[in-house]
């Protein structure tokens, strides 16, 4: 049987039965629904932030887009009545989508959605986890949001727990305006958290090797990969070309805050409040193990804290080549 929730009120010692409807109060998902469950994501779990409402995917509006502790990306589909098996395949249609989406992806969404940047929510919501050594978007979890649910549907989601290790859940509702006009929400949810968690955090992830140590090839080979790398279209190579490696050959060695201002010289209009998080990225690609080339000619320091690179400098000995790359690619 399709799980539901019944809900009596006590008055005067007795029960009366409250039959509550979002639509019979007017309520809607999109107007009431997803604001109630953005201002406390809690009621989905513990460790998870909303960063947008109605974010588009090529399959359509994904009706609340969080993101949890460990980078994971949350669908959220909401019916403010029964839960249809419709539903299912429209979550895994969304995911298909935001499975291939890269980490600049996600953050342009935080900032177009929630108008904080990635690095913003997660210290709001999870100061205590370090976004340099987590993997966003390495694997995705799926909320299935209702009132009530088809037995068929409740069959599927733990056919797709139990036996493939799929992260997805569905939470059951219970709105409940009382005989006094107080509004109540309640939830239930076919798998428990802590079981959630613990499939969450065993469920193998492709992880990015990282390292600190730079390559050592010949300088024509180096030369050849500097100049390829630099040449791709990615946001965040076209940063490291234009404001990075541009802020080492003007000064010795570039704070975080000059590589700032030199940022605001790309792109005049930038939101100073944001800069931070349009470097994030930099800082990771220099983190990659494949990019042990970037590390032979970018060196850098953690003067602050053993996560945060500052103290960008270009070796000396590839100053010239670097100068000479980066007036080819002017040309």
């Amino acid at each position: 049987m399709g799980t539901e929730i019944r809900t009596w009120q006590i008055e005067n010692g007795a029960l009366k039965p409250i039959n509550s409807k979002l639509q019979d109060n007017g309520r809607t998902e999109p107007y009431d629904l997803e604001p109630w469950i953005k201002s406390n994501p809690e009621i989905l779990g513990s460790d998870i932030a909303i960063i947008g409402r109605q974010v588009s995917s090529k399959s359509g509006p994904i009706d609340l887009l969080g993101i949890d502790s460990a980078g994971n990306i949350v669908v959220v589909e909401l019916k403010r009545d029964k839960l249809p098996r419709e539903a299912l395949s429209q979550a895994i249609d969304y995911v298909s989508d935001v499975a291939m989406w890269s980490i600049e992806k996600v953050s342009e969404v935080c900032v177009s959605k929630s108008n904080k940047t990635l690095e913003e929510i997660y210290e709001e919501y999870f100061p205590d986890v370090d976004l340099e050594s987590i993997n966003i978007n390495s694997t995705q979890r799926i909320f299935l949001v209702g009132f009530s649910m088809e037995s068929s549907l409740e069959r599927m989601i733990e056919w797709l727990s139990d036996g493939y290790g799929v992260n997805i859940n569905a939470i059951i509702l219970s709105y409940v305006k009382t005989f006094n006009g107080e509004e109540i929400l309640m939830r239930t949810s076919i798998i428990s958290e802590e079981l959630e968690q613990e499939r969450v955090k065993k469920k193998k992830k492709f992880e990015i090797p990282m390292s600190d140590e730079p390559g050592d090839y010949e300088n024509n080979v180096l030369r050849e990969k500097l100049k390829s790398y630099l040449s791709k279209a990615s946001k965040t190579n076209q940063r490291i070309q234009k404001v990075l490696l541009p802020a080492c050959l003007e000064k010795n060695i570039v704070s975080r805050e000059d590589l700032k201002k030199k940022y605001l010289e790309f792109v005049p209009n930038a939101d100073e409040t944001k800069i931070g998080y349009y470097l994030t990225p930099v800082s990771s690609q220099l983190g990659m193990k494949k990019n042990d080339f970037l590390r032979q000619v970018i060196k850098y320091e953690y003067p602050r804290y053993e996560w945060e690179k500052d103290n960008f400098r270009i070796e000396d000995v590839y100053r010239e080549m670097v100068e000479e790359i980066l007036k080819e690619l002017a040309e």
